[in-house]
């Protein structure tokens, strides 16, 4: 008579490790897909003060004002100098704007960096459309070498409306470039032909 609960546990105690190893690769799955999510949520919805991706100028200007004011930073690590060419413009609601940072590499040796950046008050970057930058994209800079890099944007009109938005407008652009590891190149074109003999 015992016989038959003695049967029924492993196919109990299989049906359980299932569920809890499914459990755990649900949950890894999840924690690699939470970055590319909460990276689109921001992205669509401008939360944390992440700007927006626009293709073309907008369809009016308005004559109200926003102060624009440019902040750079480099991430430890990076021996760079990054600076904005303007620490702050106006521009007209609606108006295209070219800024142009400068990079410079302090070092004698190649490095690499990418660019990340949002806009404060965190609110506003749904109204800050960018149409050309360099961010996200890494950059290989050479020994001492300086380069401007470019940003293109303009300040939505649709911000006039923001019944949080005040009397005076005025928003700070916050670029930080971090570093990046050299990037891995194939071995015939890091051996030489006597080292490659030696394989």
């Amino acid at each position: 008579m015992s016989a038959g609960p003695n049967r029924k546990t492993p196919v109990r105690d299989i049906a359980v490790a299932t569920g809890c190893g499914a459990f755990v690769a649900l949950m890894v799955g999840a924690s690699y897909a939470a970055v590319p999510l909460y990276d689109w949520f921001c992205r669509v919805t401008g939360f944390n003060g992440t700007t927006q991706v626009a293709t073309s100028a907008p369809a009016q200007t308005l004559d109200r004002t926003v102060t624009v004011r440019f902040d750079a930073n480099v991430g430890p690590g990076l021996p760079w100098k990054f600076t904005p060419e303007r620490n702050e413009i106006t521009a007209r609601l609606g108006e295209v704007v070219t800024v142009d940072y400068t990079v410079t590499n302090m070092v004698a040796r190649e490095t690499h960096g990418v660019a990340g950046y949002n806009v404060v008050p965190l609110a506003w970057g749904a109204y800050f459309q960018k149409i050309n930058c360099f961010c996200f994209t890494e950059q290989t800079m050479k020994p001492g070498e300086t380069r401007a890099m470019t940003v293109v944007f303009y300040v939505d009109p649709a911000l006039a409306s923001d019944p949080d938005a005040g009397s005076n407008l005025s928003m700070t652009l916050s670029y930080t470039f971090y570093p990046q590891r050299t990037p891995q190149r194939p071995v015939a074109e890091t051996t030489t032909g006597a080292e490659a003999g030696r394989i």
